[in-house]
């Protein structure tokens, strides 16, 4: 089944840099994807309309077979199910503690209060950050704003999380505690969508792998040779 599908998608910034041309791609529902390509290709460009927070200057996007309308109801659902973290988390993590940097996304659905305090406290269990509850997100290490943020996606339960490089300034400890989560997270079901320069990473991680050149999406495999990579 399909989560999220593009037709024809262009986007173009108001300088005139396009950025995305003309995209055409199906996002399996529950599966591992890779986006590779070099800076400047469109990933992060891509990311941004996949989760509504931009709007394309043509085409169209399907989330659950439904085509994406940008009224507010609709990018509430679509921003709710379709998370996504940022490359610099600290573009993302900027609550006075980490419980409620977590809690916001909630508190922004119209949790109850006892609902919003199971989920986040849950939440922080589960990414190993109880004893950081009470701390300024700016006081910790990358890898511990990275889990922050996406604990902050995952309190939401989305469908899937869309990642903009997440191993980006991790050290390879907190890389591989990184993937740990993910894998887990893959597990129980939700999507994944990453985009990464490690092609090493994509080949070992990812169940479908897309290649962007130039704002295009030249190729798709699902597992692949480094040599096919342009």
């Amino acid at each position: 089944m399909v989560i999220l599908e593009t037709r024809g998608l262009k986007y173009s910034y108001p300088d005139g840099t396009t950025a995305v041309k003309g995209v055409d791609i199906k996002l399996k529902k529950g599966k591992r994807i890779a986006f590779v390509g070099k800076n400047g290709s469109g990933k992060s460009t891509l990311f941004l309309l996949l989760n509504g927070t931009l709007k394309p200057a043509e085409g169209k996007i399907f989330y659950d077979g439904r085509e994406l309308v940008y009224d507010q109801a609709s990018l509430r659902e679509i921003r709710k199910n379709i998370g996504i973290v940022f490359q610099n988390s600290d573009d993302q993590v900027f609550a006075p503690t980490v419980y409620q940097d977590v809690a916001f996304g909630p508190v922004n659905l119209g949790y109850s209060k006892a609902e919003i305090e199971k989920k986040v406290n849950g939440t922080l269990e589960y990414f190993g950050l109880s004893e950081l509850r009470d701390k300024p997100p700016h006081h910790l290490s990358g890898g511990q704003k990275k889990r922050v943020a996406i604990a902050g996606i995952v309190a939401m339960d989305p469908q899937a999380i869309i990642l903009d490089e997440p191993l980006a300034s991790l050290d390879p400890v907190g890389a591989d505690e990184l993937l740990d989560v993910l894998h887990e997270l893959n597990h129980m079901g939700t999507s994944l969508i990453i985009s990464t320069h490690d092609v090493d990473l994509a080949y070992s991680w990812a169940d479908y792998v897309f290649f962007m050149v130039d704002g295009e999406v030249i190729g798709e495999q699902k597992r692949f040779r480094k040599s096919w990579i342009p």
